[in-house]
């Protein structure tokens, strides 16, 4: 009974601690930032703010104060709100994040989940670029607006609730529809990456296009409606996505009309669509033909059945991709490889047959399908060493799997998962014939990046 008192003494003062000091750092903030003071002033004076519409002349609702990028995390309250980030990535790479500039263009489902969480980890500068107002049937999948937000443009939306949660960060808002006439202004001034959260295949093609042209990073998210399943989320090269119907279309246009094969990463799902595009129906309740209705040419009318968690969940893979490149935060992503089990079992028997071919024996095979599975998949992305650009993807990958097969990198050490490579036939046979001394030589780039990769199997597998 006494141990009992005893705990329930601590939790009772642990939690009286934690109010006092949530109560004290709620009062330095309010006296800080007058606009936690009065954050339940109605949404119209929020957006009315400096008369009119809350716009400049180009229909932009321009930063607050914002301080700069050197001295933000100097900041008492700022430093604490991003700790978590700071513990993780370390100070350097989270001043980097600070100081970023970022372009988000969308502000649906996708692009507002992006948006907060970048503003969350403390990017320094945002601009948030939607032409488009919040509508009832939005709420379901957007970040941060409310009912009392429809009617408002998004990008005021985003605006106005950021300001109360990170109010340090330099926002822009613009409600602007992206073309080829505001490409200038929402363009330049050297972003660090753009995100393409764009819904419209004319307008992300036109996007894409001029961010390649300006040399600007930028990630693109594809189709996100009318799927469930968010083990399926990848982050890939746009020719990689063959999965999704959007990617194909946006591909098709990019190489056909402007060369562009690849180089662009895209957040993708490998699900197909689980349901289809409801029929529009008019005022009269029958079925009408939907450009009839648009507001905008070229946008979508037809309704597409979403479940609001996994537009949120790609926004969220957007942004976690954007600050771990900022922060130079090495991740591996993985890799798209379309094989089965039948596939690695395959390549195992192979690696069995050549050891006992060319070394007499067997014995020195210290893998299984599965750690055969890890070599293909994690360390090669199912194709041959040698491949530096994904030329084979999808049923290509298939059929060029039975041209590969696993040896040895250095021919004096077994065949573990770091040293193994995964080569065609005639790649193989070439290699058996040749030293890690004369491919050290004649091929120094090739031999630093193989071996750099069996460096990673090493440490990951603790050999």
């Amino acid at each position: 009974m006494v141990e009992k008192l005893k705990y329930l003494a601590l939790i009772g003062t642990g939690a009286l601690l934690g109010s006092l000091s949530t109560v004290a750092l709620l009062k330095l903030l309010s006296n800080r930032n007058p606009k936690l003071r009065s954050s339940t002033k109605s949404t119209t004076e929020l957006i009315t703010k400096g008369g009119g519409s809350g716009l400049d002349g180009n229909g932009s609702s321009g930063g607050g104060e914002g301080k700069g990028s050197l001295d933000l995390l100097n900041d008492e309250i700022v430093s604490e709100h991003l700790t978590r980030n700071i513990q993780f990535f370390g100070l350097e790479s989270q001043q980097k994040i600070s100081s970023a500039y970022v372009v988000v263009i969308g502000l649906g489902g996708v692009g507002s989940h992006a948006a907060s969480m970048l503003l969350r980890s403390g990017v320094g500068r945002l601009l948030l670029v939607d032409f488009d107002q919040v509508s009832l049937s939005s709420l379901n999948r957007h970040a941060v607006a409310t009912r009392a937000d429809v009617g408002i443009p998004k990008a005021l939306c985003l605006k106005k609730h950021f300001e109360l949660i990170f109010p340090e960060c330099q926002i822009e808002a613009r409600v602007q529809m992206y073309d080829d006439s505001s490409e200038e202004e929402i363009l330049s001034g050297k972003p660090d990456f753009v995100l393409d959260c764009i819904d419209n295949i004319d307008t992300k093609v036109a996007l894409l296009v001029a961010c390649v042209r300006r040399g600007l990073r930028v990630l693109s998210a594809t189709g996100a409606g009318a799927r469930a399943d968010p083990t399926r989320i990848r982050i890939a090269d746009l020719r990689e996505s063959i999965t999704d119907p959007l990617s194909r279309s946006v591909r098709s246009r990019l190489k056909k009309y402007h060369g562009i094969e690849g180089g662009i990463p895209v957040v993708f799902s490998m699900e197909k669509p689980k349901v289809k595009l409801l029929p529009f129906e008019g005022a009269a309740g029958k079925e009408e033909k939907p450009s009839d209705y648009q507001v905008v040419p070229g946008f979508r009318v037809r309704i597409i059945p979403v479940l609001g968690t996994v537009p949120a969940i790609f926004g969220q893979v957007m942004a976690s991709y954007v600050l771990t490149t900022l922060a130079e935060f090495d991740v591996q992503t993985e890799p798209i490889v379309t094989l089965d089990t039948n596939h690695y079992t395959t390549l195992h028997h192979r690696l069995i047959e050549h050891e006992e071919i060319v070394y007499g024996s067997s014995m020195e095979v210290l893998v299984d399908v599965e750690d055969v599975m890890y070599i293909v998949k994690e360390l090669w992305h199912g194709r041959s060493t040698r491949d530096r650009d994904p030329g084979d993807v999808g049923r290509g990958m298939w059929r060029a799997v039975h041209e590969l097969m696993l040896v040895r990198w250095d021919k004096t050490r077994p065949a573990s998962v770091s040293n193994l490579i995964l080569l065609r036939f005639k790649e193989a046979e070439e290699h058996e014939q040749t030293t890690l001394d004369d491919i050290k030589e004649t091929e120094p780039d090739y031999f630093k990046r193989v071996a750099a990769v069996l460096k990673r199997a090493e440490v990951e597998f603790g050999l």
